[in-house]
């Protein structure tokens, strides 16, 4: 059944930071190759995110910088105030602590995963529409992060809470295998210098949706995938 097709693909390199936006990226049995493979690590050895757990931890200021993929294995990073600078030098790891206020070390991930919940996080137009329906005005859609937004042409509404269980094949190539909502944390309210301030969003998902939006998902065949290809439920 066809459910929409893919409005926007977004990696990100490093955990916690902004990433890049993408018109095809290779999907592999971790997710979509590159995406957080790195990861700002404090002196505890806690990967720097957006909260505090046993795996992560709080790290304010890494969603003002961004990091990119290039022609090298390390991600390029560009710092405020837009300095850039290459991941895995002792250089870098002293200009984005200094930047941070605290000491980190970025790292490539090894035997403990960089990635919240899921390999891949889908999200659909239609759940983001709704949210901005009950939030009384538009919610911006890069808030959540997914890696892959897919267009719905249905009203708004929590679409894909339909799609759990489920297996979804975008484009010629790849299946994931869909399963429960994506929990949010406070990151869908950090500012980021590449959208606006936006009353709460988090308190407003949680009393609407239990705290969850999008989906978490695995991959059940690798390939390709690419902007506009469609997306269909199996």
């Amino acid at each position: 059944m066809l459910v929409g097709e893919v409005s926007v693909l977004t990696r990100h390199p490093v955990k916690s930071m902004l990433g890049e936006v993408l018109d095809h990226v290779e999907v592999a049995e971790r997710g979509l190759v590159g995406d957080r493979s790195w990861a700002a690590y404090t002196p505890d050895g806690g990967i720097g995110s957006g909260k505090t757990t046993r795996r992560f931890r709080r790290v304010d200021g890494l969603l003002q910088c961004r990091a990119v993929l290039d022609e090298q294995p390390e991600p390029w990073l560009v710092l405020p105030p837009g300095t850039g600078h290459r991941a895995g030098t002792a250089a870098t790891d002293e200009a984005l602590s200094g930047f941070l206020g605290r000491p980190v070390q970025l790292r490539r991930e090894s035997d403990v995963p960089h990635h919240d919940e899921a390999p891949v996080h889908l999200l659909t137009t239609g759940s983001v529409a709704e949210l901005g329906r009950q939030l009384g005005r538009p919610v911006d859609a890069r808030r959540f992060r997914a890696n892959i937004l897919i267009e719905t042409a249905t009203p708004p509404g929590f679409v894909e809470d339909d799609w759990v269980g489920r297996e979804l094949a975008i484009g010629d190539t790849v299946v994931l295998a869909l399963g429960a909502g994506m929990p949010r944390c406070v990151m869908v309210d950090a500012p980021r210098p590449d959208v606006g301030p936006q009353p709460p969003v988090l308190k407003v998902v949680a009393e609407v949706h239990a705290l969850r939006l999008g989906l978490q998902a695995s991959v059940r065949r690798p390939g390709t995938v690419r902007s506009e290809d469609v997306a269909r439920l199996l």
